[in-house]
């Protein structure tokens, strides 16, 4: 079965119809091999058949719940998104900024980074993925982040700010230029050091402290 091109399906999830219950561990499989071929071959190299062959179910399985490869990838992402846990309250700023850059770290060596990694390169010609990358991926960052300033200046920790959804942006930012764009962060794992994103954590946390209006403690 060759690759379809149209996209009917929103990016709340894959296609729903009449039939038998959706098998969840089905699913996952899905979504899970979605992101191991894209990480191999990438968005252009991706195909339905190559996915459905990996997570050892037929096309036709597939495209009932997702009609094209673009779905597929936004289904992915939307997913992968859900199953990122609630920031928790550490009660202190720093301890809350820490589990925040620990949170991107984890994600961003992770499946998340992979997915990310496609999304960001395919965004700037594919105004779906464009939506998936700000709406399921990039805004519950940006709540989060909101959170942990609002807490901290509910504390008095820190003066108010202007626009909290900015801690956001440099901790993405920042995040994304350690691990994927400096050179030794690629290299780093494989040491009896630090991983990557500790070490990105042990260098942002009293920047951004700092940034906030705080002291490190």
């Amino acid at each position: 079965m060759g690759e379809r091109t149209e996209s009917n399906q929103t990016a709340a999830g894959p296609t729903r119809g009449r039939g038998r219950p959706r098998d969840a561990e089905r699913d996952r499989a899905l979504l899970e091999a979605t992101v191991q071929v894209l990480q191999e071959s990438g968005y252009g190299g991706l195909t339905t058949a190559a996915v459905a062959k990996r997570a050892g179910v037929s096309t036709a399985t597939l495209y009932r719940r997702w009609r094209s490869k673009e779905d597929l990838v936004v289904g992915t992402a939307v997913r992968w998104a859900s199953d990122l846990g609630p920031q928790p309250d550490t009660g202190g700023l720093e301890g809350d900024l820490a589990a925040l850059l620990r949170d991107k770290a984890e994600t961003l060596e992770g499946p998340g980074g992979r997915l990310l990694h496609v999304l960001i390169g395919e965004s700037a010609h594919n105004e779906a993925l464009a939506r998936v990358l700000d709406t399921a991926i990039i805004q519950p960052v940006r709540d989060r982040a909101a959170t942990v300033v609002d807490r901290a200046v509910a504390r008095g920790d820190i003066p108010p700010l202007a626009d909290a959804h900015v801690l956001a942006d440099l901790v993405v930012g920042s995040m994304v230029s350690r691990l994927f764009l400096t050179p030794d962060a690629a290299h780093r794992s494989g040491t009896d050091g630090p991983s990557s994103g500790e070490a990105a954590i042990r260098e942002l946390l009293p920047f951004l402290l700092r940034s906030l209006g705080a002291q490190p403690g």
